[in-house]
């Protein structure tokens, strides 16, 4: 995991006790999704961060969690669909966040936000756009799998903040130094069924597999493997029967040369015992 310059905000002089703790602050805006994007996008890409990241504990990603910021309305958050935040406690003081309260992280805001398009439009070309980029927020990506045409938009774009206005970054998979990662859109296949989502991507735009992809991968690997041995294994007893019927005719062939010779034998000895008769008979031969 790469981590350089963390986007942070300034600690604001205000007295942290008047400000309500996250114990304080409901997790979400308990807004219903209306596709199911908005679940499963997020979480590919949070548990695949899991696997990729298990062995670094300053990195939270946050799903339908609402993130509090402003301490003139803190009861008020914003609630991407999904968020990175680097240089954090994985688990705040070793338990999981009910929400993700600016001045309980050291005023570290989030690296990247996430939000997917849905039927119902959420701001996420205007307003949104608006409100990240005041927080500060470096990377801003919107997926709108189903309703780009209808919104005059890609189906990706992402957005990096630069001198306080958001630019449209170009390329896909992108990759984004300071996270050390790269996002983009691939097909996860669930048994034979095939959707598109976001994943993470290297620096070379390969897509990072999931544990479980790559133990699918290694388990078709290790069958491929059993299939050369077995047909090796094949080729190897049909070349044994081939000797052995090899060495069945070559075994018939002396047999059959010795009764040749038996039989030479035999004729040549009929043949002097006959001159021998003519000769005892007075025959000249």
């Amino acid at each position: 995991m790469v981590v350089v310059s963390l986007p942070v905000v300034a600690m604001i002089n205000v007295d942290l006790k008047y400000l309500p703790s996250s114990l304080e602050l409901p997790d979400s805006d308990d807004s219903p999704v209306d596709n199911e994007d908005q679940n499963l996008v997020p979480n590919v890409l949070l548990f695949l961060l899991r696997f990729l990241w298990a062995d670094h504990i300053d990195w939270f990603f946050g799903v339908d969690m609402g993130i509090y910021h402003n301490v003139d309305r803190p009861s008020i958050p914003v609630v991407p669909d999904g968020f990175l935040s680097l240089g954090v406690e994985r688990r705040k003081n070793n338990e999981s966040r009910r929400s993700y309260v600016l001045w309980e992280e050291q005023w570290i805001m989030p690296t990247l936000a996430l939000e997917i398009v849905s039927w119902t439009p959420g701001g996420e070309y205007d307003a949104k756009t608006t409100l990240y980029a005041q927080m500060g927020v470096l990377y801003y990506v919107v997926y709108n799998r189903q309703y780009w045409r209808r919104d005059g938009h890609d189906p990706l774009e992402v957005y990096k903040l630069v001198n306080g206005k958001y630019q449209r970054q170009a390329g896909e998979p992108l990759w984004m130094p300071e996270v050390g990662l790269g996002i983009g859109r691939c097909q996860e296949m669930s048994g034979v069924v095939g959707q598109e989502v976001l994943s993470w991507f290297d620096e070379q735009g390969e897509r990072y597999l999931r544990s479980e992809e790559q133990v699918q991968i290694m388990q078709e690997q290790l069958q491929a493997v059993r299939q050369q041995a077995r047909l090796a294994q094949e080729r190897e007893q049909v070349a044994q029967e081939q000797v052995r019927a090899a060495q069945e005719r070559e075994k018939v062939a002396q047999a059959q040369l010795q009764q040749a010779r038996i039989r030479q034998e035999q004729l040549e000895a009929d043949r002097v015992a006959l001159l021998d008769r003519l000769r005892a008979l007075g025959e000249d031969v």
